[in-house]
């Protein structure tokens, strides 16, 4: 029985049935013209007072990415002769380059039709050339075509010859067509992940069985002795004397065949470790969880110390997008709330309240004034109290981590205005352009305003008593906490027992592991450092399990169903360590909207929301792909599922199978769920877990739910 479709038509309208061009429009009408800035830490200059021509659409977004080098594109994948040559004459498209437009990049001009994944094809090939993008303006026409903009210079930051540019227009054009190499995110995963096609057929299930490990070990070996030949290539060219541009090209191929022995080597390992280990489910941490959680367990024996994720039966929406400043959002959201509310959720997570510099909210400027550009206060309280009506927690994004002055003092802007009239002796000392005077933070910096000084009493005081009047004046019930490697864990404990939530979660975006620019299979040090965040917090505070989000974009959009199973036979991300304190989401403000710096392949959408609502965790789902017609629908069916049948944020999950096209597992003996495209359902797999039968409950493309029935 072919699940991908499992006895029925396809319906119309569903995502894989929408073309790029059309899913851009649908989106949200913004999403056709987007800028992608990546900037180094000088670029990004101090957020000062209202003369700040600099706060931006995408200032936030560089101080989260803080590029210490812009990001360096590194090496991209080589295609057989063969391949290139077939890919190439489906990309019919134009590269033109110019030194004359810009005094300090080159210009690449990029035109011809679109297709799907074509942004991240694109960020891929420059990786494999090893160019620096300084911006890319990326533009989609209503006729389905793209002319996108891209300012480049070479590693050492000069425009590129004119010289290289027919042989770099050429491997642009063949490196396109495919790559091994994962976009490896500089600081907090912000580099889009590289789209390639599906690398080889599935070769039959990697979880045990002679006949995987046979093709993994074959596909390895093969792989290591092509890295092999060019290795030995580039010597007998060094012998030879060639020229560099020999070179060049040797060396791009060896990048290459490097990131396809480590994309190898990472399905082996998975093969192993399933051969080890027999299924498992998520349990709640052991060894994993540190001392600062168990002390405050100790009284009553529980598993939860604070509000994190709230009941474990919360769904939460992401209530904005990146482009929700330009509107009367309050409004909008206002007259949607019963609608969401009736789809299931129970919390919508809302922008930055404060007044700000930035118009997005995430440079906050005066906390107690709630203007803001999404809205006034009036029209605020007026939607929290319609979300209250309908039973919805309202979350606010809380912006602590560092606060934009009023004032210049000594041509320093460390002056603050407001009800909290600090000085510089409220800023952390770590950069020097804003003159502060308390403690250095051993926590990450950003350079782009003043820090503030979590370490002293009377700004955790103070911090308190303003999210105090928002809980008890304003009417929010829980907290989303902003850039949280920037202050200790133990001080947002701190702010949750002072304010009392109903549900507190933190942004902890932390890099994922890479080999060779491959991701690794086993993320589990990436994980453990969220885990140790939350420990921090007591266990109060949950986090954005960004492990989770790396691993299903890269399994979905590769082909590479086997990384959704760790070594223990647990699901690989956060969930899979501490389930109650994962908050899993799909795409975000940050990563989608229309910035698109870390996006989920768009065709994958569908089943990725099958994975995320089926599973432990607290489901986190975009504004934008809600409000998308098709998904919508299927979003709809598959929080119905998990409201009834009591999916938790604790639920244990057993995986079945994980192979190269295909994911299954059962979820509290009460579902049975499935992605990938190939073939797999719980009847034809004998799956029993003490059920009479199964029903399928829910389908899409590459997708599919069934009931246990009693």
């Amino acid at each position: 029985m072919n699940v991908a479709n499992p006895g029925t038509p396809a319906t119309p309208g569903l995502i894989s049935e929408i073309p790029s061009r059309l899913f851009s429009k649908t989106w949200h009408s913004t999403h056709r013209c987007s800028r992608l800035c990546f900037l180094t830490k000088a670029q990004v200059r101090p957020a000062t007072g209202l003369s700040q021509q600099i706060v931006r659409q995408h200032q936030h977004k560089a101080r989260r990415r803080s590029f210490q080098a812009g990001v360096i594109l590194a090496a991209a994948a080589t295609a057989s002769p063969e391949a290139s040559s077939s890919n190439m004459s489906m990309l019919p498209l134009k590269i033109d380059f110019d030194n004359k437009g810009d005094p300090g990049v080159t210009l690449v001009t990029i035109s011809g039709p679109d297709q799907a994944d074509l942004l991240m094809q694109l960020t891929g090939a420059f990786n494999s050339l090893q160019l620096i993008v300084v911006a890319a303006e990326i533009i989609t026409t209503p006729e389905g075509g793209v002319k996108d903009l891209f300012k480049v210079t070479d590693q050492q930051h000069q425009k590129i010859p004119e010289d290289d540019w027919a042989s770099l227009s050429k491997q642009l054009l063949t490196l396109i067509s495919a790559t091994s190499r994962s976009s490896k995110p500089q600081i907090f995963g912000a580099a889009p992940a590289v789209e390639a096609k599906q690398i080889r057929q599935s070769a039959g299930q990697l979880q045990g069985g002679a006949s995987a490990l046979e093709t993994a070990a074959a596909e390895m070996q093969q792989a290591a002795s092509s890295l092999v030949a060019i290795e030995r290539s580039i010597g007998e060219l060094s012998e030879q004397g060639a020229e560099s541009s020999a070179f060049t090209e040797a060396e791009v191929k060896r990048a290459e065949a490097a990131a396809l022995l480590e994309r190898r080597m990472a399905a082996m390992q998975a093969v192993m470790a399933a051969r080890r280990n027999p299924p498992a489910q998520a349990l709640e941490p052991q060894a994993a969880r540190g001392p600062g959680a168990d002390l405050r367990f100790q009284a009553g024996g529980a598993t939860s110390s604070g509000p994190a994720a709230g009941t474990g039966l919360e769904l939460i929406l992401q209530g904005f997008n990146w482009e929700s400043c330009k509107g009367d959002w309050y409004k909008t959201l206002k007259k949607q709330m019963p609608g969401i509310a009736d789809a299931g959720f129970t919390a919508v997570w809302l922008p930055p309240p404060s007044d700000a510099v930035s118009a997005q909210g995430y440079l906050p400027r005066d906390y107690y004034n709630i203007n803001s550009k999404y809205g006034t206060e009036a029209e605020l309280r007026e939607l929290l109290a319609v979300m209250h009506e309908n039973g919805v927690k309202a979350i606010a994004d809380i912006v602590i981590n560092h606060r934009c002055a009023h004032f210049q003092e000594d041509g320093k802007w460390n002056k603050f205005g407001g009800r909290l009239a600090w000085d510089k002796s409220h800023i952390c000392n770590n950069n020097p352009s804003f003159g502060g005077t308390g403690s250095h933070k051993p926590q990450e910096d950003y350079v782009a305003a003043p820090n503030l000084d979590h370490s002293q009493e009377r700004v955790r005081k103070d911090i308190t008593a303003w999210m105090k009047w928002l809980r008890n004046n304003v009417g929010f019930d829980g907290w989303r906490f902003d850039f949280v490697k920037g202050y200790a864990g133990e001080a947002v404990r701190e702010y949750i027992n002072g304010t009392v939530p109903l549900m507190a979660f933190g942004e902890y975006w932390d890099t994922c592991e890479y080999t060779d620019g491959v991701l690794n299979y086993n993320q589990d040090a990436h994980r453990q450092r969220t885990v140790n965040w939350c420990d921090q917090t007591g266990g109060t505070s949950a986090a954005f399990d960004f492990t989770t989000k790396g691993i299903l974009q890269e399994a979905m959009g590769r082909g590479e169903y086997w990384r959704l199973v760790d070594g223990q036979g647990r699901p690989p991300g956060l969930m899979g360590m501490w389930p109650s304190r994962a908050v899993t989401f799909i795409e975000n403000h940050d990563t989608g909207s229309t910035l698109n710096h870390w996006p989920f392949p768009w065709n994958h959408l569908g089943e990725a929301h099958a994975y995320q609502l089926t599973h432990s965790g607290t489901p986190c789902v975009f504004y934008d792909h809600y409000m998308n017609e098709a998904l919508q629908k299927s979003i709809k069916a598959l929080l119905k599922i998990r409201k009834r049948h009591g999916i938790s944020n604790r639920s244990k999950v057993v995986v079945h199978k994980a192979t190269n096209d295909v994911y299954a597992a059962s979820v509290d003996k009460k579902i049975a769920v499935k992605v990938g495209p190939g073939n797999w359902s719980p009847s034809d797999d004998g799956l029993q877990i003490g059920q009479k039968d199964w029903k399928l409950a829910t389908s899409g493309p590459n997708f599919a739910v069934w009931d246990a029935l009693y």
